[in-house]
């Protein structure tokens, strides 16, 4: 039988990991066998599960390996946990990824499941598969099991913080493109952790369609247990909530949410009144002053007390490129006025230098006609 696989998206540091591994103990006092797959760079999705230990990820063994030309094995990624008092063990996966400012942390994403799948993780002895994933990342790779439909099912947690909710409806939003082209991850809801009572996360869930599965109110106790790596379903009262979130999902009573999501400003307009005010746009002028200060005096003429002659030409540089459309105009300032060569500047717009050429080609023969016909 196959494994069921659940991911878990929710923004940074509201508490996914803490959700998951709760999630997890829970099936596994069910006498499920769990694994549960840290998908984030930082790599602590386990932490809790493992008493505090940092497991090796996927991206440093194979790393390792990789340079002496050895191959992965399931013992150098995958370890277990037993746990008194549980029927089953639990099995830990960290997918990992660069050091911060060394690579990109989506590309690790999609070359540990590479490596998981040539070893055969969806053919496993596992019952359920929870996936931890951080969901305030736009890059691709983040999105992996619903581009590619690894996951059959997707809890979403937040908070009732507005950037939380915010992360929570990108994620409900990428679920339905990827629904659009073929994808099969049904979204089952949200959970609300370390609620509040202001109700900021079911006024959303009601305007986008999304059920409210479990609220978890902030609880000092769970804080505690679960910064010193134990298991907050050791509360009662937690333990109470995960067990039947747990039962409705291995039972499927959980109907999916056929939920659509918010446009930017459905959204914002559920915190208050957005204003009418369009915003005013900056000139070249009033951006480019500095310069054209420095070669005409704060009066806009020469000085007779400057130690250098007004370049005029360079003036009314300044004031041809203002004139050019945005594109043009930001690359010849990049150009005549910072001095960057055509390779910096396609660096820095991640186009190849052929592009910038064109533009620059264009600009050129547009700035020509200005500053002639002035």
């Amino acid at each position: 039988m196959a494994s069921r696989t659940i991911a878990i998206y929710g923004k940074g540091g509201i508490g996914k990991s803490f959700t998951t591994t709760n999630l997890s103990a829970t099936f596994a006092l069910m006498n499920k066998r769990v694994l549960q797959l840290g998908c984030d760079p930082k790599h602590d999705s386990t932490t809790s599960l493992f008493g505090g230990v940092s497991l090796p990820t996927v991206t440093e063994v194979f790393s390792e390996k990789n340079a002496r030309n050895e191959q992965v094995s399931i013992s150098d990624i995958v370890f277990r946990r037993d746990i008194p008092g549980f029927p089953q063990p639990i099995y830990g996966i960290e997918l990992g990824g660069p050091q911060v400012g060394r690579g990109c942390g989506g590309r690790g994403i999609i070359s540990g499941f590479d490596v998981l799948e040539k070893l055969g993780i969806f053919d496993w002895d596992i019952d359920i598969i929870l996936m931890d994933f951080l969901g305030d990342v736009v890059c691709g790779g983040f999105a992996t099991p619903l581009a590619r439909s690894l996951s059959e099912e997707v809890l979403l947690v937040t908070s009732n913080d507005r950037q939380a909710i915010f992360t929570a409806n990108n994620i409900c939003q990428a679920n339905n493109y990827f629904r659009t082209i073929g994808g099969k991850s049904r979204l089952l809801g949200l959970i609300v952790n370390r609620d509040d009572g202001s109700g900021m996360a079911e006024k959303y869930a009601r305007a986008a369609g999304i059920n409210v599965l479990m609220k978890v109110p902030y609880n000092l106790e769970a804080r505690d247990m679960d910064d010193s790596f134990d298991f907050a379903i050791r509360l009662p009262e937690i333990r109470e909530q995960f067990d039947r979130l747990a039962r409705d999902i291995l039972a499927g009573s959980i109907t999916p949410s056929e939920a659509r999501g918010l446009d930017f400003m459905e959204f914002v307009r559920l915190f208050g009144d957005v204003s009418d005010e369009q915003p005013a746009p900056a000139t070249a002028e009033e951006l480019f002053s500095r310069h054209i200060t420095a070669t005409t005096g704060a009066t806009g003429k020469t000085g007779s007390d400057t130690t250098a002659p007004v370049d005029e030409e360079k003036r009314r540089l300044f004031e041809c490129i203002g004139k050019l459309p945005e594109a043009e105009r930001e690359i010849c300032s990049l150009l005549e006025i910072e001095g960057k060569t055509m390779a910096e500047i396609a660096t820095m717009k991640q186009v190849s230098e052929e592009e910038i050429e064109k533009l620059v080609s264009k600009a050129r023969r547009n700035l020509k006609m200005l500053f002639f016909n002035s």
